[in-house]
């Protein structure tokens, strides 16, 4: 608990884990590892762990960044950093991680193979998160990661349990602007012009029908303006407006297409009323998606540390999760890590990015001891289990 408490009492704000990052390192520094690398990927470190050669390499990520969120969970190691709080288990995360390191290189010896830890800054920034900077700097080689291995604290799932299977585990995040644009004219003559508001609402009733008209009745996906703005007073009608939204989806191939139904849609939909729609889809992070394999390796490791406790089958969330380019780049397996503590119902659990939320602390101890098994199960796995 001294590393998260520590982490928790510090928090950093995605692009700026400066002090997260050389607390990270000194930790490290005192193991006696292969090799630490800093600024990596920005303010990413990566350290190297060799056992015996021959032995896959395995790689083990940890997001380090908080958030924009002011705490109040009035425990007595509260941010002290106003206005930042890691509200999304970050902390939580690189603390297992630091853990994990420390017993791995106290039996380094008997490793089948070689650990790379993966501390990854700006998890919370889509489109360009740290793990794409993180592999663009090289730390998927030197040496070659066969595989890598990452979790997260869920609060919905009860502490004691561990979350994990196959195929999608997370979703896909885009960003939407969309500009709708008319003719102004005095508001009490509407014929003169092209209302933009008018228009605008249009495109937003109609996107309502890419989800239910285009995405395979088996598939699912999100898309959702949460913000409109136009219009510079009551009498005139209004020229422009605004209006950002996120789409969220599971399947590659629904994210692929989602872009062009988007873009038509709005673009008619305006065009019916004579207004034109300019529409911006920033693509952001794909699909989190569990390697199979891996995850039918490591299934019986998490149902024997928590004492039969493994989740499977459970609805995939819409969130974002920047592990998603590791996951694209390696065979990887990314676990839910229950921490609501007992006798918390799921409905009084703070959520994440909730200035309330504090997992339950013996959730960190569980996610330590799986973490070093599943590693050690994938460091003694066949080599095909990679291909």
């Amino acid at each position: 608990m001294e590393h998260y408490r520590h982490l928790h009492a510090h928090p950093e704000l995605s692009y700026h884990e400066e002090e997260t990052a050389r607390y990270v390192a000194q930790v490290l520094g005192r193991l006696n590892l292969d090799e630490i690398k800093t600024g990596v990927g920005g303010h990413g470190v990566t350290a190297l762990l060799a056992g015996q050669s021959g032995g896959p390499v395995i790689g083990l990520r940890a997001d380090m960044d908080a958030l924009s969120i002011t705490e109040t969970t009035g425990c007595p190691f509260a941010s002290q950093n106003p206005g930042v709080m890691h509200a999304c288990g970050h902390d939580g995360h690189t603390a297992i991680l630091l853990t994990v390191a420390q017993i791995l290189a106290a039996h380094r010896d008997k490793l089948p193979g070689t650990v790379k830890f993966l501390f990854q800054p700006s998890e919370e920034c889509t489109p360009l998160g740290g793990s794409q900077l993180m592999i663009r700097d090289g730390a998927l080689e030197n040496p070659h990661v066969d595989a890598i291995l990452g979790l997260h604290l869920w609060p919905t799932l009860p502490c004691g349990s561990i979350g994990l299977q196959a195929g999608a585990v997370s979703a896909a995040s885009d960003h939407l602007n969309i500009t709708v644009l008319g003719k102004s004219c005095h508001a009490s003559m509407p014929d003169g012009g092209i209302d933009a508001i008018v228009a605008a609402s249009n495109v937003v009733m109609a996107l309502q029908t890419v989800v239910s008209r285009n995405v395979p009745p088996a598939q699912a996906a999100v898309v959702t303006i949460g913000t409109m703005s136009g219009g510079t007073r009551y009498n005139i009608l209004a020229d422009r407006v605004e209006m950002e939204g996120t789409v969220r989806s599971f399947d590659e191939g629904v994210h692929d297409h989602l872009p062009g139904w988007i873009v038509r849609t709005a673009e008619n939909a305006a065009k019916a009323l004579g207004a034109t729609a300019q529409v911006k889809y920033e693509r952001g992070y794909p699909p989190t998606v569990n390697d199979r394999r891996l995850v039918e390796l490591l299934e019986p490791v998490a149902s024997d540390v928590t004492g039969g406790k493994l989740l499977t089958g459970l609805p995939v969330p819409p969130t974002g999760e920047d592990f998603a380019f590791f996951a694209k780049a390696r065979p990887s397996a990314f676990a839910w890590l229950g921490c609501r503590p007992d006798g918390v119902s799921p409905e009084d659990m703070p959520p994440l990015h909730n200035s309330s939320f504090l997992p339950a602390s013996d959730s960190l101890k569980l996610g330590v001891l799986y973490t070093c098994h599943a590693a050690l199960a994938l460091m003694s796995a066949p080599k095909e289990v990679f291909a």
